[in-house]
């Protein structure tokens, strides 16, 4: 009785734990699979018996079920899909952002962040170093041409 207990509480730590990580790694989807471990522990715990009847078995599949489908359900609200964007080096022409590696006219070493994605870059002949703003003039080749953003100061 005692091991019978422990497995069932192991069932619900387990559950949780696969819970937790869903929560700290997003998509794994393991959210599913832990929700289910808890309601069949907890199901357990209460004495109801999975394996010993047709009941039993409709009981603890369709509770299996109904978490399942409501942590699906739950996860698309706190996760909304959102559309897929697609960006060339082409369409970031005028785009501003910042060098992150020091950018030079000479080499394609440098690197610049635009919309939150790096890109290997060149300037139009200064050397910009990391945290310069820029702007993307042209495109050539596998990398951007940039050139800083200058400030009017009055």
């Amino acid at each position: 009785m005692v091991l019978e207990t422990n497995l069932y509480f192991a069932l619900i730590i387990i559950g949780a734990l696969l819970i937790l990580y869903e929560a700290i790694n997003p998509g794994f989807f393991a959210a599913v699979p832990g929700t289910t471990m808890i309601v069949l522990g907890i199901m357990f715990l209460l004495g109801v018996d999975v394996f010993d009847s047709v009941w039993g078995i409709i009981i603890g599949v369709g509770s299996a079920l109904i978490a399942a489908s409501l942590s699906v359900l739950l996860y698309r609200y706190l996760s909304p899909e959102q559309l897929t964007t697609t960006m060339s080096r082409d369409s970031l022409v005028g785009k501003e952002g910042y060098v992150t590696r020091e950018v030079s006219g000479d080499e394609v070493f440098g690197r610049v962040l635009i919309a939150g994605i790096e890109w290997s870059a060149r300037s139009t002949g200064e050397v910009l170093p990391p945290g310069t703003p820029i702007r993307v003039v042209s495109s050539k080749g596998v990398h951007v041409i940039v050139e800083e953003v200058r400030t009017n100061a009055t």
